[in-house]
């Protein structure tokens, strides 16, 4: 790069920076000022109670202090309707209302309603821009959380075991062939991979630099240099968008092929596995490989990681692999550190902050605004619509569309882009639902439906339906007190003169990692590997929600984890992973930016209210309404809004007995119980974990991550 090309990108990104800075002062300080006149209230960051559908309830301290008086704290309760972006990780609080204010020890009936009056005023008019890491911690913390999704198919993939440079070839079921247009050859049209068939039965793949055949589509496969012309002028014609990487290039020899038509999953460990101990555990991992590989010494089984479910054997060597129930998984897992090497694993640990922190995202929505006149859908049929009855429901699912369709009691359902459809005919014409018919619920993680049960409807006007979904419907879901992907059950796919790909659980190395969610890392991918782009009888969409081609980076010589080349390759893709927000797939008549829509109506009442107060954001409030605040040794002082005691008229001692306290407790927590001790000491570590994560967050979507500067990322 120039030396002034060079010093204008270091203009950009400083500029960038520091406005992203400025915004964040602006915009996700605590605690926070509002003065009117001689009076300052001060707001400190909202504690959360629960959160239903988009509607959040929470409370929070604050104080209200005129010119020369003391102080006086106080509690309120809120409801607030939640707008979420989860790319930019915001979510704006519209809709406040102030439920219950509490003042402990004020008895002056007038004061109260004077200063609830005030409050209700000022904070009613606010729309406030929140970060979901905090709003993550806080709902972590109040046990809000309930298991959404229940039996789930955790049946092992078949894995397979190579210490040498080897490739997963998925066909999804058994192989189907079309005839291409003009040409003498077929293509298997349910792969993601370029396999073709040449007049005289030999099979073809292209992977990257190589080209492999075979007389038999499933095994058989040999390196050669002999390509009938008209096909590999075929497959350079229609090769996908190239990625360099560097590992794959540096191959001499090809690398030997898998090809499976079961849901199947890949290890790979560069030569025989090498081991590591795991600190003040008896576990070692396996350093050598890109997958979660973990020995426990005494027992001496294998545990392998995949799609966030733990299967456990005897032996790596296409062994018996059996699932690991979360709260079965051996003791010394939970004691993993949290600066070991293969420290991603605690996500997939019950109990753990990191497994507590992605079950909580799990019940955040990503919400969105739609227009009734001008957002609609289009449904394609392969041939005559033909629905299938959801077993133990009253809904029958079709089978030969490229969307989700439900009928129900007469009525056409469809479901794109996490926004509900609904028409009198399969052929439509079709129209924004302002409901979501109960009936969903019942649908089983048996069909392929089942996702489609986490997108909501909330509210509606005659403009407007607002509308949402949770993880569940890009295939994310709470199990055991961990996240897993996928459902695990395998869908038949549709094949016609189309075919219609179903999601799909296993076999492209799905990680979860805390800057993108759901991230990709499965072997060689580039040039062809996969993302072949000639699918003219198929959906666009092949594989994980979320994936792309790009999420890749080769086969590893040394330790570089999954998570971190999932997470790094994944957010240079696309911001969040598989959590990428599906509303942006719609360009106009859905709006998602709370942030946006927000600064360009001028509805930011807050910025011109508050300002950042200066004060330490060490102040909380119990669910009784008290306000306690922490000091930097950890201890709490109860803030008091009584009066001084004054002395009797006649001047006697009153005969009032001490209150003993215990000798060993500090002199600032004793009027504080051991439960509610707890309970703050909860609140302010979830806090602190909250803005810890915000930051971290805030700093990825500044160019660190996209730089490749994690600081979470494992090497060797």
């Amino acid at each position: 790069m120039k030396l002034k090309e060079l010093l204008i990108s270091s203009i950009f990104i400083l500029g960038f920076t520091l406005l992203s800075k400025a915004q964040d002062k602006n915009e996700f300080f605590w605690p926070k000022d509002i003065v009117k006149g001689e009076t300052t209230v001060t707001l400190y960051q909202p504690q959360l109670d629960s959160l239903g559908g988009n509607i959040l309830k929470g409370r929070s301290a604050f104080s209200i202090t005129k010119k020369d008086k003391k102080p006086v704290f106080g509690t309120f309760w809120f409801t607030a309707r939640l707008s979420t972006d989860m790319e930019e990780r915001t979510a704006l609080l519209e809709n406040i209302n102030i439920d219950k204010v509490v003042f402990p020890e004020v008895s002056d009936t007038s004061k109260i309603n004077k200063f609830s009056r005030f409050l209700k005023k000022e904070i009613e008019s606010w729309d406030l821009l929140m970060s979901i890491d905090r709003i993550l911690a806080g709902i972590e913390s109040e046990k809000n959380l309930k298991e959404l999704s229940v039996n789930l198919n955790n049946n092992p993939p078949d894995i397979y075991f190579r210490t040498t440079p080897t490739a997963l070839i998925i066909i999804d079921g058994e192989p189907v062939l079309k005839n291409v247009e003009g040409q003498k050859f077929q293509y298997v049209v349910n792969t993601p991979f370029f396999i073709v068939k040449d007049e005289k039965n030999n099979y073809y793949i292209k992977g990257g630099k190589f080209w492999y055949s075979s007389k038999r589509i499933t095994s058989g496969y040999k390196s050669t240099g002999k390509v009938p012309g008209d096909i590999a002028k075929f497959a350079e014609a229609n090769k996908p968008e190239d990625e360099n990487d560097s590992i794959i290039s540096s191959f001499k020899e090809p690398p030997a092929l898998i090809v499976v038509t079961k849901p199947s999953e890949l290890l790979i460990t560069d030569g025989k596995p090498e081991y590591s101990p795991v600190a003040g555990t008896e576990l070692l991992y396996v350093t050598n490989t890109e997958s979660d590989i973990i020995m426990e010494i005494p027992t001496q089984y294998y545990y392998v990681l995949l799609s966030g479910r733990w299967y456990r054997s005897k032996t790596l060597e296409d062994g018996s692999w059996e699932f690991v129930e979360p709260a079965d998984l051996p003791a010394d897992f939970s004691k993993i550190p949290e600066n070991s090497d293969i420290k991603d694993v605690r996500v997939s640990i019950p109990g753990t902050p990191e497994a507590e922190e992605a079950l909580a995202e799990q019940y955040i929505p990503q919400t969105a605004e739609v227009d009734r006149k001008t957002t609609t859908v289009e449904v394609k049929w392969d041939g005559k619509p033909k629905f299938e009855k959801i077993k133990d429901t009253e809904i029958s699912v079709a089978k030969n569309s490229d969307k989700t369709v439900l009928l129900i009691k007469g009525k056409y359902y469809c479901v794109d882009d996490a926004i509900w459809f609904v028409a009198d005919k399969p052929g439509g014409p079709w129209r924004v639902s302002d409901i979501r018919p109960d009936e969903v619920d019942e649908i089983p993680p048996e069909s392929e439906a089942y996702n489609v049960k986490y997108v909501y409807v909330y509210e509606s006007t005659p403009d407007v339906v607002y509308v949402g979904y949770l993880p569940g419907y890009t295939y994310s879901y709470p199990y055991g007190g961990c996240v897993f992907y996928g459902t695990g059950y395998w869908y038949r796919p549709w094949y016609g003169h189309y075919y219609y790909p179903r999601p799909v659980t296993f076999g492209f190395g799905v990680h979860w990692n805390p800057y993108t969610g759901w991230g990709f890392s499965i072997g060689f991918r580039v040039g062809g590997w996969i993302g072949w782009g000639f699918h003219p009888y198929a959906r666009a969409y092949w594989g994980p929600r979320g994936f792309h081609y790009g999420y890749r980076f080769g086969y590893a010589r040394g330790y570089r984890h999954g998570y971190y080349r999932g997470a790094r390759h994944g957010y240079a893709r696309t911001p969040r992973g598989s959590y990428n927000n599906v509303y942006r797939n719609r360009k106009t008549g859905v709006r998602t930016s709370a942030r946006m829509r927000n600064v360009k109506t001028g509805n930011r009442n807050l910025n011109r209210v508050a300002r950042p107060s200066g004060k330490p954001n060490n102040v909380f409030s119990d669910k009784r309404g008290n306000v306690y605040q922490r000091d930097k040794r950890g201890n709490w002082q109860k803030k008091s809004n009584a009066r001084p005691a004054t002395k009797p008229a006649n001047n006697r001692k009153q005969n009032v007995r001490p209150q003993v306290q215990p000798k060993t407790q500090p002199k600032q927590n004793r009027n504080i119980s051991n439960r509610q001790r707890q309970q703050l000491n909860r609140s302010y570590q979830n806090r602190s974990r909250g803005n810890i994560n915000y930051n971290r967050s805030r700093s990825m979507n500044r160019g660190s991550f996209r730089g490749g500067g994690m600081s979470r990322g494992r090497r060797r």
